[in-house]
């Protein structure tokens, strides 16, 4: 009988620890999920990581305000499939596509299965099977070259642009580089005094979207000006200061967009079109524009030199 007695007592302690455990709210999900995610923010520039933080914050966020702060353990089929239905609602009340939806599924399925893994919780998470089906996806127009070269390059239409976005804006126009790429470029990656001007995008201080948008631009025409106009690069925009912003809204109130539907994207979309009618080799045209192939990747593809010479009779 003593054995027995002094054995509950020794449990005791462990006993009370294990019940005063606390529970991982969604809320607490969120803040261990920063730590257990580091290795995915390394080489994000603080913009980037601010977009990548804000977007979990949201879906988080929804989450709660549908089913509560509740511990993950307690997460039921129906909570998330009120979710889902809340996400269905509100894109037919507000004329939605599914991306938006699915982002937040999506981050929160990424976030519960990363806390659940790596604290070894093993949890059965309802996680599965939640997506919504998308719709035809809108897609952002091409601008046309007669009315890049009409209208946006015509004489003093954009003199009242600062001279960075204004830069970035024209070195777009026959580079096709997303924006963001252009915005954070460093004079060390603006390469003019070479055989080739060109520029090379590379992961200094922020990360590419993938492993292919590592890559060299020859520099031809209104963009070659705009680079030896500012050969250092655009400071104001390196953190992602309302670039696109800031370059739609003036082109919006200057009468410069071809139509309600576009954006300052359509011009890096009227880069390939110009290509595609060129005849250019669908290889050149995909090393230039930062995307994978659809086969393996042999060689180094087109040189400076040639890029150049293909690109010359397209540029504006």
């Amino acid at each position: 009988m003593r054995h027995e007695v002094h054995q509950t007592q020794r449990n005791t302690p462990l006993q009370k620890a294990c019940a005063s455990k606390p529970e991982i709210t969604l809320s607490r999900a969120l803040e261990l999920f920063w730590t257990l995610a580091h290795d995915r923010t390394l080489r994000k520039s603080r913009d980037q990581l601010r977009i990548w933080k804000n977007g979990r914050i949201k879906a988080v966020t929804n989450l709660i305000n549908i089913v509560g702060d509740k511990p993950i353990a307690d997460i039921t089929g129906d909570d998330v499939l009120d979710f889902r239905q809340w996400w269905l609602d509100k894109m037919a009340a507000e004329n939605l596509t599914a991306n938006s939806a699915n982002k937040d599924m999506s981050h929160v399925s990424n976030i519960l299965r990363t806390v659940n893994k790596l604290k070894r919780l093993s949890l059965e998470l309802p996680l599965s099977d939640l997506s919504i089906k998308e719709g035809d996806k809108k897609t952002r127009p091409a601008f046309s070259t007669e009315w890049i070269a009409g209208k946006i390059l015509a004489p003093g239409a954009l003199d009242g642009l600062n001279i960075e976005a204004r830069a970035i804006l024209l070195g777009l126009v026959n580079t096709g580089y997303r924006p963001s790429e252009g915005a954070c470029l460093t004079s060390a990656q603006i390469i003019l005094d070479h055989a080739v001007p060109h520029i090379s995008i590379e992961p200094v201080g922020r990360q590419l979207k993938s492993q292919y948008a590592k890559r060299k631009i020859p520099l031809l025409g209104v963009s070659l000006e705009a680079f030896r106009s500012c050969p250092d690069g655009f400071p104001r925009y390196r953190d992602g200061q309302s670039l696109s912003a800031t370059i739609n809204k003036f082109m919006r109130e200057n009468g410069l967009m071809e139509t309600p539907e576009h954006t300052l994207y359509g011009i890096r979309h009227a880069f390939e079109d110009r290509m595609l009618r060129a005849g250019i080799d669908g290889r050149v045209r995909r090393d230039l524009f930062g995307h994978s192939l659809t086969r393996e990747r042999y060689g180094q593809g087109a040189s400076l030199e040639q890029a150049r010479e293909l690109l010359s009779p397209v540029a504006l």
